[in-house]
């Protein structure tokens, strides 16, 4: 893998580096050929805490991402190789398929000597429920007040503003984002 390691309020040291090599090259066994595209990797701290976000983009037009924040860099960037694979020992066979359907590439994952399960057998994205509400128009602020009423992490509104259906979610940083149509 081809590497770009930036560091973002912080200076990302040669055994920092080496170190982020070192463990994401644990990755190249689940692949059959190298990724031709650079993984990137951005490492910070926020508030004492060691963030590590790394992005891989595959052929095909898939993507493997994740993001871990500790309270040591070397502790994240252990836990975010973790995260990666299991990202890839769950994803495997549908990553296959539809690399294998885009870009006319045989396979992208490794069988790694198992049988390699079909789709029926794969974790399927299951919906369990549905619901149905009417949109209520309210602005911004409002939205936030129901959102922390109701005590879930979004929430879907009509924006009195726009006339258009929005969403309001609350971020890690405790701060709030909005979601427009458009």
């Amino acid at each position: 893998m081809k590497y770009n390691i930036r560091g973002s309020h912080i200076q990302v040291t040669d055994a920092m580096r080496d170190y982020v090599e070192k463990k994401l090259n644990r990755l190249d066994k689940y692949f059959e050929a190298p990724i031709p595209s650079e993984t990137n990797v951005t490492m910070s701290v926020t508030k004492g805490k060691h963030a590590v976000e790394v992005t891989i983009p595959l052929p095909g037009g898939a993507l493997l991402r994740a993001e871990e924040k500790k309270d040591d860099m070397y502790a994240s960037i252990d836990l975010i190789v973790d995260k990666l694979e299991r990202q890839i020992r769950k994803h495997k066979t549908k990553l296959n398929r539809k690399v294998r359907m885009e870009s006319g590439i045989r396979t992208l994952f490794k069988d790694e000597g198992t049988a390699v399960r079909t789709l029926e057998e794969e974790d399927e994205l299951e919906l369990v429920r549905t619901k149905r509400f009417k949109l209520k128009p309210m602005d911004v602020e409002e939205a936030i007040l129901q959102m922390n009423m109701v005590g879930h992490s979004f929430f879907v509104f009509a924006n009195s503003a726009t006339k258009e259906v929005n969403v309001v979610y609350k971020r890690n940083d405790g701060k709030y984002g909005l979601i427009e149509h458009g």
